[in-house]
């Protein structure tokens, strides 16, 4: 019997796509994808045929998400959507002219980042009040650490005798459906963001006396300095906050640490190479959109030279 177009359900087909791509990817990522899928891809096109995108005018959808959503996400999206539909095209061969659908331009957002007094303000505080979750503070203020980075890191992450720090696992909460989340940690998400990160007297000398004090033996994390017992990013951010409060600084989210300690590696003239093994982009084009910027001052300094 000959199956009529309309029986061919978008969502099953998804969800064939999902269990395809579950053992290629990190169950991190996995769960990221389903996290989109359901929210704004399946809940848009809910009992569609696969048929129904052979006529469909994709910049209706665009628009849409556009209108609710960051640039970023956007892409993300519709990097997830096409995907899907390019495996059903090769299921069923059938051609959607994804290749006439064009994504958003991603539009270069301001950088915020802490002023030089800010920054003196919050170290001065977090240095003083030798609190574990005070230091991580710092840490993340003079290596660019992400957020879940800093909350995964344990004791044996730090290499007295090279005074470098190792990174190699992430701590993130993951959605699994519809209000199950998960706590996950796990390596990071690309090889680039497995590396070693030099760190300098000011965050060397406060780790080592910590560490002697307390009798750590490599296996605590480092915001709590316990096995057991770990800060998870949400909560973190909370008590960057909090400090921020106390220190009587604008409210910021727990990035502008990382946004502050690249931009001023560029001010001192660290290269663009060098900045992003440090911060552990997968290219070092990331890097160089994202931070480097000349402005008219510096155009005329060098052209000046001429």
């Amino acid at each position: 019997m000959k199956i009529l177009r309309k029986t061919i359900s978008f969502n099953e087909e998804t969800k064939d796509w999902l269990l395809f791509k579950k053992n290629s990817i990190k169950s991190s990522t996995y769960y990221r994808y389903k996290y989109l899928v359901d929210k704004y891809i399946l809940s848009f096109f809910k009992y569609k045929s696969i048929y129904f995108f052979l006529d469909y005018d994709f910049n209706i959808y665009i628009e849409y998400l556009s209108s609710i959503l960051s640039t970023k996400t956007v892409k993300d999206i519709l990097s997830i959507f096409k995907s899907i539909l390019k495996y059903i095209e090769r299921k069923h061969n059938i051609d959607y002219k994804l290749d006439l659908v064009s994504t958003p331009k991603n539009e270069p957002n301001e950088i915020k980042i802490l002023k030089n007094e800010e920054k003196e303000k919050l170290e001065k505080y977090c240095l003083e009040n030798k609190d574990l979750k005070n230091l991580g503070i710092v840490i993340c203020l003079n290596t660019g650490l992400r957020l879940g980075e800093i909350c995964a890191l344990t004791w044996n992450n730090i290499d007295f005798n090279e005074k470098c720090i190792i990174i190699n696992k992430t701590i993130q909460r993951v959605y699994k459906g519809k209000k199950d989340t998960s706590i996950q940690l796990d390596t990071p998400k690309t090889k680039k963001s497995i590396r070693k990160i030099p760190i300098s007297n000011k965050i060397f000398y406060p780790l080592k006396d910590l560490k002697k004090v307390n009798n750590y033996c490599g296996d605590e994390f480092l915001l709590t300095g316990s096995k057991e017992r770990y800060i998870e990013p949400r909560n973190y951010q909370r008590v960057f906050k909090k400090c921020l409060k106390i220190c009587d600084i604008d409210d910021y989210n727990f990035h502008i640490l990382r946004h502050t300690f690249a931009t001023n590696c560029i001010k001192i003239g660290m290269d663009a190479k060098s900045l992003s093994e440090i911060l552990g982009h997968s290219n070092v084009n990331i890097t160089l959109n994202t931070y480097v910027h000349s402005s008219y001052n510096t155009q005329k300094k060098f052209l000046d030279k001429l």
